[in-house]
């Protein structure tokens, strides 16, 4: 029987769909004309805009420290996370498994508002610190999802080999346990990287005068700015950003799938 074709056309659309409008978006960064509805000739003016502007970049800078420090903080606890829903089996470890999972299906709405009244009600001044907590909060869960993916195939008689040979359960860890989940620890951290500095809902609801980060200066732009074009090229390297990350985690996580089908 001759296969159908009908499954490869639909996943072409699908792409066509999802990208399309993503290579609009690039072709008109180099649009010399400020209205994307007429062209004009290639020009890399606007990317040179987009470096002059100061607010860009410390915005930027915001959302890198942001996602720095969010990726650290979420691939420790989420890694310390999976270790405990992996290794111990309870009713509480169930709760433990919930609680993990709901940040990934909560809407970011109710997210921003709950963390803006924590913080309100400890008294905490909205800041980069404020924003930092809240993206840890949805980060972590992604990574322990990641790490204990990588775990379910670990072989931990390895762990226990080492140590009837001597080594300590820090030396064990360090030297053993680490250097194997490694892979699967830092795929977790690029993916929540990506999250991070691509957030914008919870971001608006927990950021403080001045702490404005990439995306919400993105939409600020969008609403008063005369250049907007240059949010056309400071969404294409973003882009290219992106694909840089997704490719790189992707990569580290090819080791755990290949060990699952052996």
């Amino acid at each position: 029987m001759k296969p159908s074709r009908i499954p490869f056309v639909t996943l072409i659309l699908v792409l066509v769909f999802f990208y399309l409008p993503i290579g609009f978006l690039v072709l008109n960064s180099f649009n010399n004309s400020r209205y994307a509805s007429t062209w004009t000739g290639f020009s890399t003016r606007w990317y040179e805009r987009l470096f002059e502007r100061t607010d860009i970049l410390a915005a930027l800078g915001n959302s890198v420290k942001v996602a720095t420090g969010a990726s650290l903080a979420s691939m420790i606890l989420g890694t310390a996370a999976a270790f405990a829903l992996q290794r111990y089996k309870s009713r509480l470890q169930d709760a433990h498994k919930l609680l993990v999972a709901v940040p990934l299906v909560l809407p970011d709405i109710l997210m921003g508002m709950s963390l803006l009244l924590l913080f309100i009600s400890f008294g905490m001044k909205l800041s980069l610190l404020t924003i930092s907590i809240a993206h840890v909060t949805f980060c972590l869960s992604y990574v322990a999802l990641v790490v204990q993916a990588r775990l379910q195939d670990f072989d931990f008689n390895v762990v226990e080999a080492a140590r009837d040979l001597g080594a300590t359960k820090v030396q064990a860890f360090m030297k053993v346990t680490l250097p194997l989940l490694a892979p699967g620890i830092l795929a977790g951290g690029l993916l929540a990287f990506t999250l991070s500095i691509d957030d914008y809902v919870i971001t608006y609801f927990v950021k403080g005068p001045g702490s404005d980060t990439l995306p919400t200066l993105v939409y600020s732009m969008i609403k008063k700015s005369k250049d907007l074009p240059v949010i056309n090229a400071l969404s294409s390297l973003m882009l290219i950003v992106t694909f840089v990350v997704v490719a790189l985690s992707q990569r580290l996580t090819r080791p755990a799938v290949a060990d699952s089908t052996k």
